[in-house]
């Protein structure tokens, strides 16, 4: 069974969640508000939709991992059902990702480090716009 548990720096604010099997560490997940990754707002891929929404409100998970011995169990599904629980729980009103599109192409796990959109989409986030020929943007409200 896999548990997801607050990641802390030292700096005090959560950078992401951990997920768990026993003692040691499966998977890994990082999300924060919007404001907290500047560089989101410079690239083509993950800026926002509408430039007039309040960010600090808008969470995006940015990238996870989950070890290879831990695949196909799912560590992912949890992961992202921690990271919105997390996210709602701050005082997040929508949580957004910009997952790689894999329908009918097979990638190599390096490059899903942003989450996959048939993982967002089973976890309740809605497409609201592909971005190119790889990636989307997907939302969920929280609030």
């Amino acid at each position: 069974m896999t548990a997801a548990s607050r990641v802390v720096w030292s700096a005090g604010a959560p950078l992401g969640l951990l997920a768990l099997q026993g003692d040691r560490g499966v998977g890994w997940v990082a999300l924060a508000p919007i404001p907290d990754y500047p560089g989101l707002a410079r690239s083509q891929v993950s800026k926002p939709v509408d430039r007039d929404e309040d960010l600090s409100e808008v969470w995006s998970v940015t990238c996870s991992s989950v070890h290879r011995a831990a695949r196909r169990q799912g560590v992912a599904d949890a992961l992202l059902a921690a990271a919105v629980e997390h996210a709602r729980e701050a005082g997040a009103r929508v949580v957004e990702g910009c997952p790689v599109g894999t329908e009918g192409v097979k990638r190599d796990s390096g490059s899903l480090y942003q989450g996959t959109l048939n993982l967002f989409l089973a976890n309740g986030f809605e497409l609201v716009e592909r971005r190119g020929t790889r990636r989307a943007l997907v939302r969920r409200a929280v609030a």
